[in-house]
């Protein structure tokens, strides 16, 4: 009898064990097969809030430098369903080892990258396309044989960002000099701008922050235009969506209402149905614009919660603002709360398999059985 309480035991820790550890296959399963990507931005400094700015995000005034920062961003996107992030990138030693780090972070975590190239300077000018040729080719050189990169396509994606502001020799001279190392997709705004350049790119990437999807004409239809041109020349097509739009603390004017995160369920809706290779979310962390999805003192997880169903996945637990420390401190918050519960499971089974097995071995508590063992349990459940 009690061999086979024990063994009825280990086929229950087995059981226990077996679906844990399916959960995340589960939610594999329930994330979309199209690729979704968030626009990710590496240039703040703890001054870069001082400027322009009526939101912050919930993790404070970061400096891109803070690697807990970065870490934790990669966690909550990786928990809704994104599949990686599209970096804002050119040259420079700050962004160089900005990246570096992030690309670190992102392997350890299997998260995948893609850039967003940024051929316009401040003054919305266009690089001399040398500069361009130049950025892009040491890129290729120094990152192309990183996984994190080149794990979804095969080789790096790179946004080329400003693509109506170059000439098509231009762009010619960019990709003869990068070669066939990284698929490069142009960022037109119509299909007549992609048809200028198809022969010469991979695909286009729209990065359309500011449209409203109630006042926009043929809104869907743009978006589906703009997939069958690219389709049709067997490029990649990258559909773009956004929560909102403020831009006017940058001299803009136009304004689109979040309404309660029903602009960022419209957008996703009408991107899904533009038959996408992958979907452009704008943005995690544009802060100036106010596109921004990531946790933030105003909108808080709204964003994350409205992606997580459509994905069929879960929104993160964020602390509560004056509770508890804002800044991330390593893993997901779901993990402890897995192994309390896990330890409360298989220690009342522990417990139940021995108090069973003491009834059936001292029926009746004879006056000539052996003491009873009592079990000292206030301990279970403590972290």
């Amino acid at each position: 009898m009690r061999h086979r309480l024990i063994s009825l035991a280990l086929v229950a820790l087995c059981g226990i064990a077996w679906w844990f550890a399916l959960l995340p296959t589960r939610e594999a399963r329930a994330a979309s097969p199209i690729p979704v990507f968030a626009y990710y931005y590496i240039w703040y400094d703890p001054t870069s809030w001082n400027r322009a700015k009526s939101d912050y995000p919930l993790l404070g005034r970061y400096s891109s430098d803070d690697r807990a920062v970065m870490q934790q961003h990669i966690q909550w996107a990786k928990q809704v369903g994104i599949t990686g992030f599209i970096v804002s990138w050119k040259s420079t030693p700050t962004l160089n080892r900005r990246l570096e780090q992030l690309a670190d972070l992102a392997e350890s975590e299997e998260f995948h990258l893609a850039i967003i190239y940024q051929g316009l300077d401040f003054e919305r000018r266009p690089l001399p396309a040398e500069r361009v040729a130049s950025d892009l080719a040491a890129f290729c050189g120094r990152w192309s044989g990183r996984n994190v990169f080149n794990d979804l396509y095969g080789k790096p994606l790179i946004i080329w960002s400003g693509t109506w502001e170059f000439s098509v020799d231009e762009v010619r001279l960019v990709r003869e000099r990068i070669g066939n190392c990284a698929l490069l997709l142009a960022s037109e705004r119509n299909v007549t701008g992609y048809e200028r350049l198809a022969t010469l790119v991979d695909g286009n990437a729209y990065y359309w922050s500011s449209v409203d999807p109630e006042t926009y004409p043929d809104y869907l239809g743009k978006l589906r235009a703009l997939s069958d041109a690219v389709h049709r020349h067997g490029g990649l097509w990258i559909a773009p969506a956004a929560p909102g739009f403020d831009a006017r603390l940058i001299g803009g004017t136009r304004v689109v209402d979040r309404k309660d995160g029903e602009t960022l369920r419209r957008q996703l809706a009408a991107a899904f149905a533009s038959a996408p290779d992958a979907i452009g979310l704008i943005s995690w962390n544009e802060f100036s614009e106010n596109t921004h999805i990531e946790p933030s003192l105003q909108y808080r997880d709204q964003a994350l919660r409205i992606l997580a169903s459509v994905l069929g996945t879960s929104p993160p637990t964020l602390p509560e603002l004056g509770s508890e420390p804002l800044t991330p401190t390593g893993p997901s918050y779901g993990l402890p709360l897995l192994v309390l519960a896990a330890t409360l499971v298989l220690g009342s089974i522990v417990f139940l398999v021995l108090r069973i097995h003491r009834v059936t071995t001292y029926p009746g508590n004879r006056a000539d059985a052996s003491p009873t063992i009592s079990f000292d349990h206030s301990h279970l459940g403590e972290p």
